[in-house]
């Protein structure tokens, strides 16, 4: 934990020296109060997360942030967005309409950050249609416009750059000319903007910016380059040896798909020092796994890891540490399977 404060500590630090604000998204930790409670400590004031179920687990232990959804609610959770946050992200129309009834019943203002589209093909709204869109809203009761918000390389890899910002701004003050109200969010993307925020002169309206592996693995999302100052293993996963022996390299036998639907391929190394790990497909995405020590990931079904060894000498109940990217990040988070242990030393996850 004590790495995850000083990687958000640092970051509020960095964006806040060009008074941008951060939401600090808790997806991978699956809304873990654990966590909420280090990035509050450490200076963030709002917290977003795309589960309704993780806003529902941070509101009900305390944390005395600002909650937002991150992606359109679903028609079939209007009620609960209305109840667990406070702002959410939206992109219909109809939703929103929704979204203005249920306040209304429950005689509250619900606010929104209405998504823009610039490119990366996930969510958001033509700028084209942005103005009429806005007249739609601002007639409804029960909902305020609190900001505008682009996305970037989640999907499409599109990168957000000056000229990206430059027009999110434009739009911003558009609707703030149009509409008379101000916006308070101007959220220009993720932590995929850090080597924008680096090398602008001028961040324009932007003054939010919602992060997360920024946060947990130190790291901008374009290229995976370490932040200057981060740590990037605030979490481990560690697991356990349930056989080693020395077997041959190459499968013997009639060769079919495996249980995943596949004809594997292997090179013939001769003899080799095989190691099983207790954990799988089923608990962590295997291709996300960095092992500390000097051995290799040779595959893995749902619940065995097969590894070589190498020189490593490792035996049957020996304890194995990984690194992980945050795809695997995520998959371990969520996987009901692995344990999770927060401790203020080193080491996250166990």
């Amino acid at each position: 934990m004590a790495k995850i404060a000083h990687n958000a500590a640092t970051l509020v630090a960095l964006y806040g020296a060009r008074n941008i604000g951060l939401m600090g998204v808790t997806k991978v930790v699956c809304g873990a109060p654990e966590v909420a409670k280090i990035l509050l400590d450490e200076g963030f004031r709002m917290l977003a997360d795309s589960k309704i179920v993780n806003l529902k687990k941070m509101r009900e232990a305390g944390i005395k942030a600002k909650l937002v959804l991150l992606r359109s609610p679903a028609l079939s959770e209007i009620d609960a967005v209305i109840k667990y946050s406070d702002i959410s992200l939206n992109t219909e129309l109809f939703v929103i309409e929704k979204l203005s009834e249920a306040a209304l019943k429950n005689h509250l203002v619900h606010k929104i950050i209405v998504m823009v589209e610039m490119g990366d093909l996930r969510e958001g709204i033509m700028p084209g249609t942005l103005e009429t869109f806005i007249e739609h809203v601002v007639k409804l009761e029960g909902i305020q416009i609190v900001g505008i918000g682009v996305n970037f390389a989640c999907f499409g890899g599109v990168k957000p750059n000056n000229e990206k910002m430059i027009e999110l701004s434009q739009l911003a003050t558009m609707i703030e000319t149009k509409f008379a109200f101000p916006l308070s969010i101007v959220s220009g993307g993720n932590s995929a903007n850090y080597n924008w925020f680096m090398n602008t002169t001028d961040v324009t309206k932007v003054n939010n910016l919602r992060l997360g592996e920024s946060i947990y693995l130190g790291r901008e999302t374009l290229n995976r380059q370490v932040i200057p100052g981060l740590y990037t293993d605030a979490f481990t996963l560690i697991t356990e040896v349930i056989e080693a022996k020395m077997k041959p390299s190459m499968p013997y036998g009639e060769i079919g798909q495996n249980a995943f639907g596949e004809v594997p391929e292997f090179c013939d190394r001769g003899m080799m020092n095989r190691i099983i790990l207790g954990i799988g497909k089923q608990d962590v995405l295997i291709s996300g796994l960095t092992p500390v020590l000097d051995i290799e990931i040779l595959g893995s079904s749902s619940d065995h890891m097969v590894v070589n060894a190498k020189e490593s000498k490792l035996q049957v109940g020996d304890e194995v540490t990984f690194n992980l990217n945050y795809g695997a990040l995520l998959s371990v988070m969520t996987s009901p399977y692995v344990s999770k242990k927060y401790s203020h030393a080193l080491k996250v996850i166990y």
